[in-house]
């Protein structure tokens, strides 16, 4: 069988694929991700489009290492009113977001892209909207200390699969899109390939 590629070290997309019972293999892809989007973001390009440009460059670049194989790039664009927030690094920089986001409603735009010979074969993208609650600096500095360094590489700064998700009162779109991988629109796309074995995976 055709060997699936993540073109990701992302913990949460890897655990997708798993629960959803793919085998797979990981490989980063080297791709510099801040110089290709530099250019699309002073042209004005819209998150989608931003999205796309980075996931299709992963799988692409992951493709050009392994010939053959099929792979699954993604990412994701978290969009504040157009304006695009990255990974804070530190406390500080976690800090600062949380207060920007903080009773407002952001966008999260999730793009997976599979690659198989010259071209992309596949392309999905999908957005959702959160509103996070108002929170006094007491209870930000109490989420950061319960949080842990474990959000500093995540947009936003929070996992909405652990204690960042009593920072929201509303959530409008996919679960899978807000973790990053739109997994339903990509398990058909695979099956109608049938790169998924219907005998193991109705």
């Amino acid at each position: 069988m055709t060997a699936l590629i993540l073109a990701s070290t992302s913990a949460a997309r890897k655990s997708l694929l798993a629960n959803a019972g793919l085998v797979f293999a990981r490989l980063a892809a080297p791709v510099d991700e801040r110089a290709l989007e530099a250019p699309l973001i002073a042209a004005g390009e819209p998150s989608e489009a931003i999205a796309l440009a980075l996931a299709r460059a992963k799988a692409e670049a992951v493709l050009a290492l392994r010939p053959g194989a099929v792979v699954i790039g993604a990412d994701q664009v978290l969009d504040l009113g157009g304006r695009r927030l990255v990974k804070p690094g530190d406390r500080d920089g976690a800090r600062r977001q949380i207060e920007e986001l903080q009773g407002r409603t952001h966008r999260l735009v999730s793009a997976v892209v599979v690659a198989e010979g010259p071209g992309s074969a596949w392309q999905h993208v999908s957005d959702a909207r959160l509103t996070m609650r108002r929170l006094s600096p007491a209870a930000i500095e109490r989420y950061l200390d319960e949080a842990a360094e474990g959000i500093f590489g995540s947009v936003g700064a929070y996992h909405l699969e652990g204690v960042g998700v009593r920072l929201f009162e509303a959530i409008e779109g996919d679960y899978f899109t807000i973790l990053g991988l739109p997994l339903l629109p990509l398990l058909g796309w695979l099956r109608s390939r049938g790169l998924i074995d219907q005998e193991k995976n109705p």
